[in-house]
């Protein structure tokens, strides 16, 4: 099997999941540090525009999304198994949500004022500024933030909600983690992490134990890679997918061959150009060639990104 690649910082919250993710599975990897805010030249080379935190990369394979990349971790190591019968079509609807509902509430509550101040206490002022535009940009205005307010409420509410799942049970939805757990726990991580707001996870100390059985699943120690080395093994490596779904699903009526492009629907709208090469129950693939990493698909779920006929 290729290395394992993960493109990732330390900070990043989905590169925490999936960092987990990695310990649960005992899977060695690789890690390449890249930039928290563009430019993210090396990135955009291997995704052709991709720009949001995690992806993997598997030889000239690049998985986008940690959806995406849970199922080929899945598929590498199915044992401990991520979707746990008879709960893997609930674990799935409540690891969406809290990919996306509970997240933008934490981070609303993790990054108000007080809390922004302390993750950039030790950056010089222009840091917080241009991460700040940064994320703007990602969103383009296209999606509703929760004000500090709004997002306590909900906050709280979803924690008190995960405290009552874990009232007879260990982990969320039975006796062992799921991928339920797995991204329920990450924008929580986030919250610990920062002393000033912290404070909200001890109304549920159900939640505060369960953090600390998901904490101790660790992470192992990644080998040290580079955004150079990483390239360089894309051009030596020819596409080979490890999604086991092949059978073309049209939905848009776009058939294999044609020039298009994907976006996420609403966070990280920068737009990755190629040639549809797979649109199947569960994902989309891009070939994408180039004079710097040669050919290489670019993976992504069907749900949660846009697929477009390429205009012109």
């Amino acid at each position: 099997m290729a290395d394992l690649i993960l493109h990732h910082y330390l900070t990043s919250p989905f590169s925490e999941k999936v960092r987990l993710i990695l310990g649960a599975k005992k899977l060695p990897w690789k890690s390449v540090f890249i930039p928290p805010i563009m430019p993210k030249p090396d990135v955009e080379v291997l995704t052709g525009g991709y720009r949001k935190t995690p992806f993997l990369q598997i030889g000239a394979d690049i998985y986008c999304d940690s959806a995406l990349i849970a199922d080929v971790l899945e598929h590498l190591q199915p044992t401990p198994t991520l979707y746990p019968e008879p709960e893997k079509g609930m674990s799935r609807i409540l690891a969406q949500w809290a990919d996306t509902t509970l997240f933008w509430a934490a981070m609303a509550w993790n990054l108000q004022p007080r809390g922004a101040a302390e993750v950039f206490a030790k950056a010089p002022p222009e840091a917080a500024k241009a991460f700040g535009e940064d994320r703007g940009k990602m969103s383009a205005g296209n999606m509703t933030r929760l004000r500090p307010a709004d997002a306590t409420s909900a906050y709280k509410s979803y924690l008190r909600r995960l405290s009552d799942m874990l009232d007879e049970k260990p982990y969320l939805l039975g006796e062992v983690p799921s991928i339920a757990d797995f991204s329920a726990y990450h924008p929580l991580w986030y919250t610990r992490r920062i002393e000033s707001v912290r404070t909200i996870l001890d109304l549920t100390p159900a939640v505060i134990d369960w953090m600390d059985r998901m904490a101790a699943i660790g992470h192992d120690v990644p080998e040290k890679f580079t955004s150079a080395e990483a390239i360089a093994v894309a051009k030596a490596s020819t596409p080979h997918s490890l999604l086991t779904d092949s059978t073309f699903q049209d939905d848009h009526g776009i058939p294999l061959g044609s020039a298009v492009t994907i976006r996420a629907e609403s966070f990280g709208l920068e737009e990755t150009p190629g040639t549809l090469v797979a649109a199947t129950r569960t994902h989309y693939t891009l070939e994408r060639s180039s004079e710097q990493v040669g050919t290489v698909h670019v993976h992504f779920p069907r749900i949660g990104y846009v697929l477009k006929k390429a205009e012109g």
